[in-house]
């Protein structure tokens, strides 16, 4: 049985801050320690119901793609050690494997949404309004079609407990300038494009995902959070995937629709998820890691 880690309590560092999954630990004055935990967010509730191994499996993802996308984007991640970071041995056993020491720098208050394929909230406003967050679509596509294109929706970072809101590109500008707003939107369109072309080779149609990014002390724009994973995505089965229909997937939505058959408001705190949920969700999280990290 994989041990489940559901919140920590590091004695040696002083806690920044505890989010929905990750908790933020100060490492000097320049870096922070990230550790992933198990927990599960969905409808931005985060639920009693632990995954085992789930945040050993977003770290592995995330620094996947940061080492993949180093090429195009600086990322968070610092060279600093674990042990370094964490010299007492008994603490650092408690979070290794899903910790990361990233360098201190300046969050931007934008999620860069890319969506290729329409599901979700954005197939709903699509049924309302013809488009996604103001992006006018083509008539007659049907739940899950591939986009012409994939589009970018941005949206407003939201406190714990709080829902994220969509908001335009002015928006985006009115919150970080337009160079930044623009340096976001065209990095995160071509990282989704090239991981797309990445992972559908490997079984994986990534549908959706979004990125979060932060500035260093020279206002260079740098990837941070999470990248790619069973968390910030969709990702689909590809050989089951046919448009029409709630595609197979590697991610959350498998809770995520198990939730919307409950008689739940959407508001803490939310169900416990019964045992097979939960450990078919810990199953889908490992095969995305096993096809996209694995030599084909």
């Amino acid at each position: 049985m994989v041990p489940i880690l559901f919140d920590t309590d590091l004695k040696s560092l002083p806690l920044i801050h505890r989010g929905k999954v990750r908790d933020i630990y100060a490492v000097g004055d320049d870096h922070m320690l990230i550790v992933t935990t198990d927990r599960l967010s969905a409808f931005d509730v985060i639920l009693p119901s632990a995954i085992p191994g789930k945040g050993a499996i977003l770290t592995s993802v995330s620094n996947f793609w940061f080492q993949y996308f180093n090429d195009t984007v600086p990322n968070q991640v610092s060279d600093m050690s674990l042990e370094e970071a964490i010299p007492d041995a008994t603490e650092r056993d408690l979070v290794a494997g899903r910790a990361t020491i990233v360098k201190k720098l300046k969050a931007l208050p934008v999620e860069a949404i890319i969506r290729g394929y329409i599901i979700g909230s954005g197939w709903k406003d699509y049924q309302n309004t013809g488009s996604i967050c103001g992006i006018q679509l083509p008539q007659g596509l049907q739940l899950a079609d591939k986009l012409p294109e994939a589009i970018y929706t941005p949206s407003s970072k939201a406190a714990v407990g709080e829902h994220d809101e969509n908001i335009d590109f002015d928006a985006t500008i009115a919150l970080i300038g337009e160079d930044l707003a623009q340096q976001i939107k065209t990095v995160s369109l071509e990282l989704y494009t090239r991981a797309a072309e990445y992972a559908l080779p490997r079984g994986i149609i990534i549908a959706d995902t979004k990125f979060e990014f932060g500035v260093d002390s020279d206002n260079n724009l740098t990837l941070i959070d999470e990248a790619l994973t069973p968390d910030s995505s969709r990702f689909w089965l590809a050989e089951a995937y046919q448009p029409g229909s709630s595609p197979q997937s590697f991610d959350k939505q498998y809770v995520r629709d198990y939730l919307e058959t409950l008689d739940w408001d959407k508001t803490a705190p939310g169900p416990e998820l019964p045992d097979d949920v939960v450990k078919n969700t810990s199953d889908k999280y490992a095969e995305a890691l096993d096809r996209l990290t694995k030599p084909q």
